[in-house]
C-alpha cells in the first residue's frame, strides 16, 4: 500500500502527543519533613536546572528517569541507602478546543525506608598519640556509634576533630593508616575501620621571625613559651593575636617547619609583611552645640625600629576645638600592651559653657586575658570654666593630679554584630589635696551591655549605667569634665547631651555627683538582610542626692554595613511637653 506524502505528514502530526513540548513550573519533594534532606534532594535534581524551559518529550523523560537516581543518591549522606522514590508528573488535560496545558508540576514522592546503621566500629591511633588522653577521649566520643544511623556529616565531623586534635597537640607527622567504610545495603549495615599513625609528638623549637625592618630581637619577648616545651597550636594562636594587636603588619603567617626539626624540636617560622606606615583620616562633622566642623587625623603605625607609634587627632568645629596626641611604646613584659604618653587640649565656647582644659597623661595598658583588658594611667588636669557667655564672665579654675584605672570585658559571639553575650566597661579614679590636687575626690563608673538574638537575625539590646563621686569638697570644686551628665545617644535618647541633670537658675546644666541610666532596644531586620528598624526606651538621671528619672523613646534605622552597624535614631522625651525630637547618628558597635 502506498500513501501520498501529505498523508504521511498528517499521520506523523497525530503520532506526536500534545505535550511534546512541556514546561516544568515547579518541583515538589513530598514524604519527608527534614529540611536538610529536602534541600539536598533539590540541589541534586537536574529537573531544577530546567525550570521554566521548554522541554521536548525525550528530554523530559530522561530528566524524570534521572530524578529517581538523583533523589536516592542525595539521601545516602543521611544514612538512607534504600529509599523508594516515585516521580509524579501529570500532563494537563485537553480543553474543549483540543489545547493541552503544557505547564506541569513534578512531585518527587519519597519513602525513606530503613536506614543504614553502624554495625561495627574500629577507631584507633597507633604511635605516641595512642596514649594521649585528649585523643583517647575523642575516640570514645566518636560518632556515629554502633547502632546509630550512619550519617555522613556526623562521621566526617568526628574524623576531622581527631585530625585537628593531632595537629594541635604536635603530632605533625600523623596520617591515616586505615580509612574504610563498608556499607551492606541488604543488611542495612555499615562497618567503620578508621585509624591513624600519629608519629612522635614534637616540642617547640626555636622561633624565627622573618621581617626586614624592626630590631631583630624586638618580638622575641612575645614568645612566652620555653624552647623544648610541648608543642601546641594554642601557643601559636596567642603569638598571632599579640602580633595582630601591634598593627604593624598586613599579613602574618606562622608555621612549624617539620622538615627542619632536630631531636623532636620543630622550629616555628613567623613570616611578617609590613603594613602601610601612615594612616590618614579626615571628614566633616556637625553637632547641635559644636556646630559645623572638620576632623583630621594621622596615625603612624611605626616610627622607628623599636616599634614606637604616634597618633594625632584634630577636631575643629565652630564652637569646639580639640587636639589629642598620643605617643606609644610597645610593652611586652608581663602583659601585652603599651606605654602611652600624651595629652589633650580642649576648647569649648557655646551658649552653655565656656571652658578650656589641658589633660596630660602617662599610662600602661595590658591584655589580662582573652576577654579582659585594662589600663592604668596618671593624669595632670588643668581646667578653666564658666557657664554662659558674656564680657563679664568670671571663671573657676581647678588643677588635679590623679591616677585612673579602667578595664573592659568583652564576651560576645561577634564583635561587629553581637547577638549573644555581654560587655562591660568600668573605671575608678581619685585625687588628694595632699598630693597636688585642688580637691579630695574618688569616683567610679560602670556600664554593661547585654545582647540576645531573636529569630534569624533580630536582637534585643539592654544597657545599664551607674556612677558616683565621693568627696569632702563641694562637688562644684570639680571641673565639668569630672562630673556626671545624662542625655544623648549613649545615655538617654530624646534629650540632648548634658540636658538631664542638676541646673543653675539660668538653666545651665551643672552635672551631678552620680548617674543612673538604662535602655532597652529591639532591632528587627527585614528579610534577615542588612537593613532594619529599632524601637527603644531610655531612662536615666544625673543627680546630687536622689535621681529624678527622665524617659525618652523612639525609633531608628539600622544598616549592617561592612564596617559595622550604622544607626540613625529619632527620639522624643516625655518629661517636657515642648521637648523637641532629637536625631542621633552613630557608626560602629561601640564595644
Amino acid at each position: 500500500m502506498r500513501f501520498h506524502p501529505l498523508a504521511i505528514v498528517a499521520l506523523a502530526s497525530f503520532a506526536v502527543p500534545a505535550w511534546a513540548a512541556t514546561t516544568i513550573d515547579k518541583v515538589v519533594v513530598d514524604g519527608i519533613d527534614d529540611e536538610l534532606m529536602v534541600q539536598n534532594i533539590n540541589a541534586a535534581l537536574s529537573l531544577n536546572e530546567s525550570l521554566g524551559k521548554r522541554l521536548g518529550e525525550t528530554r523530559l523523560d530522561y530528566l524524570l528517569t534521572q530524578a529517581q537516581t538523583e533523589a536516592a543518591t542525595a539521601l545516602e549522606p543521611f544514612g538512607y541507602y534504600s529509599p523508594t522514590i516515585r516521580i509524579d508528573a501529570p500532563r494537563g488535560a485537553a480543553d474543549s478546543d483540543g489545547r493541552v496545558n503544557d505547564h506541569i508540576t513534578v512531585t518527587v514522592h519519597v519513602a525513606l525506608g530503613e536506614p543504614v546503621r553502624v554495625h561495627n566500629s574500629h577507631i584507633f591511633i597507633d604511635g605516641e598519640g595512642g596514649g594521649d588522653k585528649y585523643l583517647r577521649q575523642d575516640i570514645a566520643d566518636f560518632a556515629p556509634k554502633v547502632g546509630d544511623v550512619f550519617d555522613h556529616s556526623t562521621y566526617e565531623a568526628s574524623k576531622l576533630k581527631i585530625v585537628q586534635r593531632l595537629a594541635d597537640r604536635g603530632y605533625l607527622d600523623a596520617d591515616f593508616s586505615q580509612r574504610k567504610v563498608e556499607v551492606t545495603r541488604a543488611a542495612h549495615a555499615a562497618d567503620i575501620d578508621l585509624g591513624w599513625d600519629s608519629g612522635i609528638r614534637y616540642d617547640m623549637g626555636p622561633t624565627r621571625f622573618h621581617q626586614d625592618y624592626f630590631n631583630p630581637n624586638l618580638f622575641n619577648r612575645l614568645v612566652y613559651w620555653q624552647q623544648g616545651s610541648y608543642y601546641h597550636q594554642g601557643k601559636l594562636d596567642r603569638l598571632r593575636e599579640s602580633l595582630v594587636g601591634l598593627d604593624y603588619f598586613s599579613s602574618i603567617d606562622i608555621q612549624p617547619d617539620v622538615d627542619d626539626a632536630v631531636d623532636g624540636e620543630v622550629p616555628i617560622d613567623v613570616n611578617l609583611t609590613l603594613a602601610k606606615r601612615d594612616i590618614y583620616t579626615y571628614g566633616v562633622s556637625y553637632g547641635t552645640e559644636s556646630g559645623p566642623g572638620v576632623r583630621a587625623g594621622l596615625e603612624r603605625r611605626y616610627l622607628n625600629k623599636r616599634g614606637h607609634k604616634l597618633s594625632v587627632q584634630l577636631d575643629y568645629a565652630a564652637n569646639l576645638k580639640e587636639l589629642t596626641t598620643i605617643y606609644k611604646i610597645p610593652a611586652f613584659k608581663w602583659l601585652d600592651g603599651w606605654y602611652s604618653i600624651g595629652g589633650t587640649a580642649h576648647d569649648e565656647q557655646t551658649d552653655y559653657i565656656n571652658t578650656r582644659r589641658i589633660d596630660l597623661f602617662v599610662g600602661r595598658s595590658g591584655q589580662i586575658s582573652q576577654r579582659l583588658t585594662a589600663n592604668v594611667s596618671m593624669h595632670a588636669l588643668h581646667e578653666r570654666w564658666s557657664y554662659g557667655t558674656g564680657t563679664d564672665t568670671s571663671f573657676d579654675y581647678a588643677s588635679l593630679l590623679y591616677p585612673e584605672v579602667d578595664a573592659q570585658y568583652v564576651d560576645v559571639d561577634d564583635k561587629l554584630f553581637p547577638r549573644k553575650g555581654f560587655t562591660a566597661s568600668a573605671w575608678v579614679r581619685g585625687g588628694l589635696k595632699s598630693l597636688a590636687s585642688d580637691a579630695n575626690f574618688a569616683q567610679g563608673h560602670l556600664q554593661v551591655w547585654g545582647y540576645w538574638g531573636v529569630g534569624a537575625i533580630d536582637r534585643i539590646i539592654v544597657r545599664g549605667e551607674a556612677g558616683t563621686t565621693f568627696s569632702n569638697n563641694d562637688l562644684y570644686d570639680l571641673p565639668p569634665s569630672l562630673r556626671f551628665f545624662a542625655g544623648g545617644d549613649r545615655s538617654v535618647r530624646g534629650y540632648a547631651w548634658r540636658e538631664v541633670g542638676p541646673r543653675q537658675e539660668n538653666g545651665y546644666a551643672l552635672g551631678g555627683k552620680s548617674v543612673l541610666s538604662g535602655s532597652a532596644e529591639y532591632e528587627h531586620y527585614f528579610n534577615a538582610g542588612p537593613y532594619g528598624m529599632a524601637f527603644f526606651v531610655d531612662s536615666g538621671s544625673a543627680f546630687d542626692n536622689s535621681p529624678s528619672f527622665q524617659t525618652g523613646a523612639g525609633v531608628g534605622f539600622r544598616w549592617r554595613s561592612p564596617i559595622g552597624p550604622v544607626r540613625v535614631d529619632l527620639a522624643h522625651g516625655f518629661d517636657h511637653p515642648d521637648q523637641q525630637v532629637q536625631v542621633y547618628l552613630s557608626i560602629g558597635v561601640g564595644l
